[in-house]
């Protein structure tokens, strides 16, 4: 696994995605650049009648909130953070803080969530 550099240039709220609301934080380095989110947190639509949401999306942009040391979703964007990647061209997981050892996987994240929840049923 390698570790870089990148800064954030972009942040989106979503729920264009068939009904998915969705978040995603864009990254670029030296020659690359990548989308970090896209988990569904939440279903709905413009003209819907129900909407739902999850307490672990909004803990998810939390947990990179902090990692990143920014206090609003917005204070992300123009971030320089470190990434975990297995390669150019390969999926982004693990964001980090520019210059401590803080970390936060989103992928093993939300695996445990989607585990306790089964767990649980």
């Amino acid at each position: 696994m390698e570790i870089l550099n990148a800064m954030i240039t972009g942040t989106k709220l979503t729920m264009e995605d068939h009904g998915c609301l969705s978040f995603w934080i864009f990254l670029e380095g030296a020659g690359w650049g990548v989308g970090y989110g896209g988990y569904c947190i939440g279903h709905g639509y413009q003209g819907a009648d129900d909407f739902t949401a999850t307490g672990d999306g909004l803990e998810a942009m939390m947990r990179i909130m902090d990692v990143v040391g920014v206090d609003t979703w917005e204070d992300l964007n123009g971030k320089y953070v470190r990434v975990k990647t297995d390669g150019l061209g390969k999926k982004v997981y693990v964001i980090g803080n520019i210059m401590k050892d803080k970390w936060f996987n989103i992928k093993e994240f939300f695996e445990a969530k989607k585990g306790a929840e089964n767990e649980n049923n």
